[in-house]
């Protein structure tokens, strides 16, 4: 075999494996996230998850952000792209403040009806914006010629995948996150039932909240100190722990390409 032949033979095969790579790349499941501090990349239980799924993460948290600044960034068109809303199989947020999310005295009948930008004041609003503006997004893309969901009767299929806190100390903000997630029948990734320790009970060695061994700072939530951020790394017990809890719950809404 002269040597023109083996390179062609070669040229082939190289081009079959990156078509194969292409391929298998388009076709992957793909899961957006939004949060903060919790959810950021140096954390790593999303990405672990997304691995596990065999998922492309596309995480768009950062740390010192709330709900508000991811409504801002979807009214500004900068978290994600129209090309990614293609193909996003879910969109996972885990904006996990202290805070009211479910109480609806300030909320408006279409995400256009709120005054932009908006800001901290009202959590349940932002949650709204987000919530409602993804939606939309999804199914107007039927109206897209550009899009392949054009013409379809149900637009993009959208998944919205909400997220309590990493612990049960912050009761407010899991509870109307709960609230939330019954309301639109939205799955719920219950971090809190399955970190391994409660509120309730105290450390049998240090007399203390459980949640504080496993953090690099503290929170006082009415009166009690707990831990606030956890110990971030994949070799860490509760960013671990995140990531098969995640994982269970997104192989079960998600099939695999």
């Amino acid at each position: 075999m002269n040597k023109n032949v083996i390179l062609l033979l070669f040229t082939l095969l190289f081009s079959l494996a990156t078509r194969a790579e292409v391929k298998s790349d388009s076709t992957s499941i793909k899961i957006l996230l939004t949060g903060a501090s919790f959810a950021e990349k140096s954390n790593s239980w999303f990405e672990m998850g997304c691995e596990q799924l065999g998922a492309i993460p596309l995480n768009r948290a950062k740390g010192g952000e709330a709900i508000a600044n991811t409504a801002n960034r979807m009214y500004e068109g900068v978290l994600y792209t129209k090309e990614e809303l293609e193909e996003i199989d879910a969109f996972v947020i885990m904006q996990v403040h202290n805070r009211d999310v479910y109480e609806d005295s300030q909320i408006k009948p279409a995400y256009t009806d709120y005054q932009m930008p908006i800001d901290r004041s009202n959590y349940a609003a932002a949650y709204d914006y987000v919530i409602k503006r993804y939606l939309s997004d999804c199914y107007n893309l039927k109206f897209d010629k550009n899009s392949r969901y054009y013409g379809s009767l149900t637009g993009k299929p959208a998944l919205v995948v909400l997220c309590t806190d990493w612990h049960d100390a912050r009761t407010l903000y899991n509870e109307s996150v709960r609230k939330l997630a019954a309301k639109w029948g939205f799955p719920l990734v219950e971090f809190d039932k399955y970190a391994g320790f409660s509120k309730n009970q105290l450390h049998p060695v240090t007399g203390a909240q459980t949640s504080l061994i496993y953090s690099t700072d503290k929170q006082v939530i009415d009166g009690v100190t707990y831990g606030w951020h956890p110990l971030r790394g994949r070799h860490q017990p509760v960013q671990q722990r995140m990531a098969a809890v995640f994982a269970d719950l997104m192989h079960k809404l998600l099939l695999v390409k």
